[in-house]
Formats: C-alpha cells, structure tokens, sequence
C-alpha cells in the first residue's frame, strides 16, 4: 500500500510576488509564490489578461524570492531560500542553476534564507536569518562563472 498526498485545491494567497524577464523575451513577467506553489505569468497586453505558463509545486516551503540578473545578461533569474531558477521556455520547466543548504529542514529562525537582498547590477545575492547577525554571501564569484 502507498500513500499519495494530492491537494485538491491549490492555494490562492500570493505570498510574494516579483517581476523581470525570465523568457528571455523582452517581455516582463510575473513569478508568484502560493505557499509551495511557483508560478509564471505574463500578462497580455493585447486584451489585458494574465496567463499562466507553468504552475509547479515545491518540496518544501518558499521563504522569500527575488529576481536578478547578471551583469550583460539578457535573461532576469529567479533565486530564493538559495536555489537558482532559470526558466527554459523550450522544454516549459523551471531549471535548478545552483543550490546551497544552510541548515535543516524547515523554516527556522537561525537558518539564513528568510531575507534576501539582490545586486541591482547582479553581482551579488546576500541571504539572513531572522536571529543570526551576520548576513551569508554563498561563492558569489563562483555562482557567476556557473550562469554564464
């Protein structure tokens, strides 16, 4: 016998919300945050509508997000909790960049990924916890030279 957890309804609340170019084609978009749930949207301009291009359901709980992009880039990513997403529009999926686990499970107060602060030029991404008072730079250098 197996378990299957499958929720009926998915969540409606929009937790955080950010915008950029994750396409890659000159068009701005909206990520949204529903819990575990990442969604894409872009809006229509032609009949004012937003439409969803793809839904997907997290392990785990989204803490914070925010979008950057690299210096000469042409694309904005998405990085959160610290995961780096990248949007592949020809396969339809969001593609994990790079990861880094700073502690365990579940969103507790002493583990970094609660706040984050981007680069307006996309040189660095700063992660904090809620109690610890020091802010955490994961190989901001090295997570350059993987993007590119």
């Amino acid at each position: 016998m197996f378990l299957y957890n499958l929720m009926l309804q998915c969540a409606t609340g929009i937790s955080y919300a950010i915008h950029g170019n994750f396409s890659g084609t000159k068009q701005q978009e909206i990520v949204v945050s529903r819990g575990k749930i990442l969604e894409l949207l872009r809006p229509d301009p032609n009949t004012g509508k937003v439409h969803t291009l793809i839904t997907v359901e997290m392990f785990g709980v989204i803490c914070s997000l925010m979008a950057f992009r690299l210096t000469g880039g042409t694309k904005d990513y998405i990085v959160g909790c610290i995961v780096i997403l990248e949007y592949q529009p020809s396969k339809n999926v969001f593609e994990k960049i790079h990861q880094e686990t700073f502690g365990k499970s579940g969103c507790r107060r002493i583990v970094p990924g609660q706040y984050l602060a981007v680069d307006p030029k996309g040189r660095a991404v700063m992660i904090k916890a809620i109690l610890l008072s020091s802010a955490q730079s994961p190989r901001v250098q090295c997570l350059g030279e993987k993007l590119r």
